[in-house]
């Protein structure tokens, strides 16, 4: 993202270290809005997923959900080997209740995160647009269309084993529209 973009910011909160524990959501409380923006950090440990939903309804009846695969890709390279690859993915799936809105694939692009290096994102919300930014690599982006009035929450889960959330900075961002 362009720098001139924290310009934007206003109303910064922040959480610090914050454990994951494996197949829990945690619900980050204060942590909420439809214009904003996400830093944040995590160790993966030896979680097989982490994800980060947001514009998450209060009881997570909607929710878009950003998801860090460990070795959750498979590619081949041509001669018939197969090589798993890190993978990072934004569903869409449950992030609308409106009946016409139409489910997408997920959107999902490789990673490449070491062994011990930690994830670094971040995510911008401009009322129904998400886009993600990752360790300098990638970029993913897509529309959503949450109906709720309450779908401006954020929360984290850990799947298969623990992780850490290493800090989040989060901020609400300034609108055009007033």
């Amino acid at each position: 993202p362009v720098a001139s973009i924290e310009s934007q910011r206003i109303e910064h909160r922040l959480v610090g270290e914050t454990a994951l524990p494996a197949n829990q959501e945690v619900v980050m409380e204060g942590i909420e809005g439809n214009v904003m923006e996400l830093a944040l950090e995590i160790d993966p440990k030896d979680a097989r997923e982490v994800s980060v939903n947001v514009l998450r309804s209060s009881g997570g009846e909607e929710t878009t959900t950003i998801t860090f695969y460990r070795n959750g890709l498979w590619l081949f390279n041509g001669s018939e080997r197969r090589y798993k690859q890190d993978a990072l993915s934004i569903d869409i799936s449950r992030a609308s209740l409106l009946p016409d809105v139409y489910a997408r694939p997920e959107e999902i692009a490789p990673i490449v995160l070491g062994e011990e290096e930690t994830l670094k994102l971040r995510i911008f919300i401009d009322r129904s647009v998400v886009e993600v930014f990752a360790n300098g690599q990638e970029c993913l982006a897509l529309r959503v269309y949450p109906g709720r009035e309450d779908s401006t929450g954020v929360s984290f889960e850990a799947r298969g084993a623990a992780a850490v959330l290493c800090g989040l900075d989060a901020w609400g961002m300034k609108t055009i529209w007033g």
